[in-house]
C-alpha cells in the first residue's frame, strides 16, 4: 500500500505521481508547508530529525551574523578552543575567598571569629587571617567607642520617678557605655542597648527612692544620684556577665510634674522667702550675742581692776557714770561752802539764743 507523505510530498512508491494527493488550495501544487522550515522558505520535503538538530547547540539554536554574509558575535576562547567561562568563575571565587579571609581591624575595635556558628577566637586590632567564609565568619565591632543611650528617648514624654519622701519627680538621664568583654557582649546577652536602658532604669529608681525631693534638684544632690546609679548598674551588668563598661550617668534635667509646676513654684517661692527669715533671724541673734560677749568681755576686765584697787575703781566708775548722765542734763554751779550763788547759765544761754532772732526781726520796723 503506498503511503502519503506527512510533509506535503507524493507517495513512496516509484511511480513519483502525486497528482491526485495534491490538495486544491496549496500553492504550487505541493500540499501544506513543513511547520519545522522558517516562513517564505519553499514547502518541498522536509528535512528529518538530524537536519533539525545538525545547527541547534545546548545554549539554542545557532543564529548567523546580523549583516549580510558577517558571521555573528563569538566569546573569545583559550588555546585549544576551550572557552574563558570556567577560568573566569574561578577567578571570582577565588577573589570571594580571599576578600573574606584578609581583615583589617581598627585601633579602636574587635573581632569575633565563629568556626561553623560557634566561638572560636577573638582578633585584635591590626592585619588578621581568617579561613574563607563560610567555614568562618568575623563579626568586627567598635569596643572603644562611647555609646550614649537617652532616658526617656527623644520624644519628651515625662519619666516620673518616686522620690523617698512620697513626691514625684521628672527625670531625664543619659547614661555612656562601651564594651568591655567582647565575646561576653556577642553571646551573653540578646539586646545590649534594651539591657543597658533597663538596667539604667531600674537604678535610677532604687537611687532616688533613696533620696529626699530637694535632694534631687541641687546640684549635690545629682552628683550622689549619677555617682550610685553607675555603681548600681556596673554591679548589676558584672553579675549578668554582659561584658559592657558603665561610663557615666548624667541628669539632665530634675523638674516636677507638669501637671503640678505651677504649686510647685509656689511652695518653692514659700520656702525662700521662709529661708530668708530664718537667714535674718540668725543674723540678728548672732550680732546680739556678740554685742553681749563684748560687754561680758568689759565687765570682766572692769571687775578685775576692781579687784586690784576697790576704792580707785569705785571712785572711777562714779566719776564716768556722772559723767554719762549729767553731758545730757542742763548744768548748775555751786562754790564755796556758805555761799549759795546762783548763775543758771544753760538758761541765760537759751534766753540769749531767743532773743537774738525777735531783735532781728523787729530792727526794719523800728528805722
Amino acid at each position: 500500500m503506498a503511503g502519503k507523505n506527512p510533509w506535503g510530498g507524493g507517495s513512496d512508491d516509484s511511480s513519483g505521481s502525486d497528482s491526485s494527493d495534491t490538495p486544491k488550495g496549496d500553492k504550487g501544487g505541493k500540499g501544506p508547508r513543513n511547520p519545522w522550515l522558517p516562513p517564505g522558505s519553499g514547502g518541498g520535503r522536509g528535512p528529518n530529525i538530524e537536519d533539525i538538530f545538525k545547527n541547534r547547540g545546548p545554549e539554542g539554536p545557532r543564529r548567523k551574523g546580523g549583516g549580510p554574509g558577517g558571521p555573528g558575535f563569538r566569546v573569545p576562547q583559550r588555546p585549544g578552543g576551550k572557552s574563558w567561562f570556567p577560568v573566569v568563575v574561578v577567578g571570582i571565587i577565588g577573589l570571594g575567598l580571599l576578600a573574606t579571609s584578609v581583615h583589617l581591624i581598627g585601633p579602636q575595635e574587635k573581632a569575633v571569629v565563629k568556626t561553623l556558628g560557634d566561638y572560636s577566637r577573638t582578633m585584635d586590632s591590626g592585619l588578621q587571617f581568617s579561613l574563607p567564609f563560610p567555614i568562618e565568619t568575623v563579626d568586627v565591632e567598635n569596643v572603644e567607642g562611647v555609646r550614649p543611650i537617652r532616658i526617656p528617648g527623644n520624644d519628651n514624654t515625662a519619666k516620673l520617678i518616686l522620690t523617698g519622701d512620697q513626691n514625684l519627680v521628672d527625670l531625664s538621664y543619659i547614661v555612656r557605655w562601651n564594651i568591655k568583654d567582647l565575646e561576653s557582649y556577642k553571646f551573653r546577652v540578646v539586646d545590649p542597648e534594651e539591657t543597658v536602658q533597663e538596667v539604667a532604669e531600674a537604678a535610677m529608681r532604687a537611687s532616688v527612692a533613696e533620696k529626699q525631693l530637694d535632694q534631687t534638684f541641687s546640684g549635690q544632690g545629682r552628683a550622689a544620684i549619677e555617682q550610685d546609679v553607675k555603681t548600681r548598674m556596673q554591679d548589676k551588668l558584672d553579675l549578668y556577665q554582659a561584658g559592657i563598661r558603665v561610663l557615666g550617668v548624667e541628669v539632665e534635667k530634675a523638674d516636677p510634674p507638669s501637671q503640678v509646676v505651677d504649686a510647685f513654684r509656689d511652695v518653692q517661692v514659700a520656702e525662700q522667702n521662709a529661708d530668708a527669715a530664718r537667714n535674718q533671724a540668725q543674723g540678728y541673734a548672732q550680732q546680739v550675742l556678740a554685742q553681749a560677749q563684748g560687754e561680758a568681755e568689759a565687765f570682766d576686765k572692769v571687775y578685775e581692776q576692781y579687784r586690784l584697787a576697790p576704792e580707785v575703781t569705785r571712785q572711777r566708775l562714779y566719776y564716768e557714770t556722772m559723767e554719762r548722765v549729767l553731758s545730757k542734763t542742763d548744768k548748775t554751779i555751786v562754790e564755796a561752802q556758805g555761799v549759795t550763788p546762783y548763775l543758771p547759765l544753760p538758761e541765760i544761754r537759751r534766753r540769749a539764743q531767743q532773743q537774738a532772732p525777735a531783735t532781728t526781726a523787729t530792727a526794719p520796723g523800728g528805722q
